[in-house]
């Protein structure tokens, strides 16, 4: 979102380095599987599950990813770099559990009548 690449942008600012954009092969791979779970489940029940799944998956990635450098940020003491980035953890996890609270409500369900 905005303001994760907001927080990005002011933690490389704490360390005097630019920020760049790059593409990341791990989340393409992701959402390549999106792409195939489209085509395979096309207008089927199952559609919706496969897709949360894809899209949880994501979001599990970034967890640990920001959970990783939130760590590291931890021991070598940078501060403002721990809350920014536990700031966008606790987002990606709030996103995680919504995800999840949809699966289980009723899509999974759903794909499993079908």
């Amino acid at each position: 979102t905005e303001g994760q690449v907001d927080r990005l942008e002011q933690i490389f600012a704490l360390i005097d380095k630019p920020a760049k954009a790059k593409t990341c092969d791990a989340i393409m791979g992701i959402l390549d599987e999106g792409k195939e779970i489209m085509d395979e489940y096309k207008g089927t029940e199952a559609l919706d599950a496969g897709l949360l799944a894809a899209a949880q998956a994501v979001e599990h990635y970034e967890m640990s990813r920001y959970g990783t450098l939130k760590a590291w940020a931890t021991q070598l003491g940078m501060n403002e770099a721990v809350k920014l980035l536990d700031e966008t953890l606790q987002q990606e996890r709030k996103t995680d559990k919504d995800l999840t609270a949809l699966a289980e409500g009723a899509v999974n369900s759903e794909a499993l009548a079908a």
